[in-house]
Parts: structure tokens; sequence; C-alpha cells
């Protein structure tokens, strides 16, 4: 029993100290946690009005009161900031978990059943590949009122199909292997194939995979809000923060466009720090067993 128990926890280690060792990878972790605690636990000691207008306050350079200043309509920047970094966040970690998990069932069953039904499955997921993803999402969010709810539906409707097409690859080659063949020997049907045997052994592309489809998925909403397809106020997210920002940069009214697009660039290279240190760590794991 102790034998059969020392792999798995030697790989879990291993795993985790190269993870560890990876300094930018910790920095990227530290970063994220940092976005988290600001955007979600700042407004409880940052009190700000974050919906009824003051224009008698807007335009504030930074100052007394305001530590970035306010907008156009007298909005506090930095309360605009952690408000507007929810949305932005919440939003692409529900459209990168949504994405993921369909893209991986997709995939997963397109690569085990094969054939006349892989073929079709795939020739969808290349044809939607085909149509330039802002394109797509562009036409969505101009049909459909833009919500919270619907933008994370319609981001993650473009980003399934990566997820799909690397699980389907990573099943294709798991689908032969002898634990597999073993279990379908057995009597086991392709539904326990594939949701006990084949997706808990492609869990490492899955987890990479996922935290670049974060990423993805902030800078797609930050681009859609900056085209002015956004939430809609007084809700805000940092990229319409940033668009409606740019409407003054001949005034000369920076911090209403630096901390919006600073914050957009360092979430998104955090995902990506992290994202690339799973990979190398999982890298690192296989090559022990």
């Amino acid at each position: 029993m102790t034998d059969q128990a020392a792999p798995p926890r030697s790989a879990a280690r291993a795993t985790l100290r190269a993870f560890l060792e990876n300094r930018l990878a910790v920095a990227g972790l530290v970063l994220i946690v940092a976005f988290v605690l600001f955007c979600f636990l700042g407004p409880l000691v940052y009190h700000t009005e974050q919906i009824a207008t003051n224009l008698a306050g807007a335009n504030q350079p930074p100052g007394a009161g305001h530590p970035l200043g306010t907008d156009d309509v007298g909005y506090d920047e930095l309360g605009r900031l952690m408000v507007g970094g929810q949305s932005s966040l919440e939003i692409g970690v529900a459209a990168a978990v949504l994405a993921t998990v369909f893209g991986t069932f997709w995939g997963a069953i397109a690569g085990y059943l094969g054939g006349f039904v892989d073929a079709v499955m795939m020739r969808i997921v290349d044809t939607l590949l085909a149509i330039p993803t802002l394109f797509l999402l562009l036409i969505l969010a101009a049909i459909f009122t833009p919500t919270l709810g619907l933008l994370i539906v319609v981001v993650s409707f473009g980003a399934w199909l990566s997820p799909a097409r690397l699980v389907r690859g990573e099943t294709l080659s798991l689908r032969t292997r002898e634990y597999v063949q073993a279990v379908r020997m057995m009597g086991g049907g392709g539904k326990r194939v594939v949701l006990r045997h084949i997706m808990p052994n492609a869990i490492g592309t899955i987890v990479v995979n996922a935290t670049f489809q974060v990423a993805d998925a902030i800078l797609l909403v930050a681009a859609l809000s900056y085209l002015g397809l956004g939430i809609a106020p007084p809700h805000a997210d940092w990229g319409n923060m940033l668009s409606n920002g740019t409407e003054f940069v001949q005034n000369g009214y920076w911090w209403m466009i630096l901390p919006p697009g600073i914050a957009i660039m360092l979430v998104v290279v955090a995902f990506n720090l992290l994202g690339d240190a799973l990979r190398d760590a999982l890298e690192v794991r296989l090559r022990r067993r």
C-alpha cells in the first residue's frame, strides 16, 4: 500500500516544487491574489458612490479624497477600478470555466468515439474557428443587450473551441492506453471511460489551457467594452473605463486611462505567467513518471 501511494505523492511534490521554483509564476500568483483582494475586499474598506453621478466633482485630478481622481461624471476612479475589476474578473473566470468544461466534454466525446462522429464534431469546430472570434462576438453583442451573464455566455461561445481541439488530441492518445482498453474489455461503458479515465488523465492540459482562457476572456471583454458593447452604466468594467478615458486623452486626463489599462495588462500577464508555470511544472511531473 505504501509503495502504491508514494508515486502520486512524490509526483505532486515534484509539481509543486517546480512551480514554486519559478519566481515569475509565484509573482503571477501573488499578483492575481492581490487583484482579487483589491477588487472584492477593497470596496469594503474604501467606500465610494458608484451609482449616482456627481457632475460637480467631475474630472478632478488625483488628490485628497480621490487618490486616482474622478471621471467625467464624478465617479471616484479608485472605487471605479475596484468595481470594474469585479466585473472583468467574474466574466473572465466564469467564461473560461464554462468554455473549458464544454470544450473538454466536446473534445473528449469526439476523440473517444472517433469515426464519423469525430469528423462531424470537429468540422463544426473548424468552421467556427474560421470565423474571427472578435467579429463573431461583436455580432452577438450587437444583437443582444449586454449584461454580465450574457457577456459570459458570449465570450465562452468563442472560447470553447481551443480546449475542444486540445482535449480531442489528448483523447485520441489516451484511448489506446492499456488501462482504457482493460476497462472496455471488462464491460465499462463509454461514459465511465471518458469521465473516470480519459478526462482525469488530461487534467494537466485542461488546467493549463483554462488559465490562458481567463486571460483571453478578460482581453475580449475589454475589447468589446472599448468598442461600446460592454456592460451598460452605471455598471463598469476595465474595458469601458479605458474607452471612456480615451475620449479625454487630449485634455491630459491620464488618470482615466492609465489605471484601467495597467490593470488589464497586469492581470493578463499574471494569468499567462501562471499558465506557463503550470505547464512547466506538469511537464516535470510527467518526466518523473
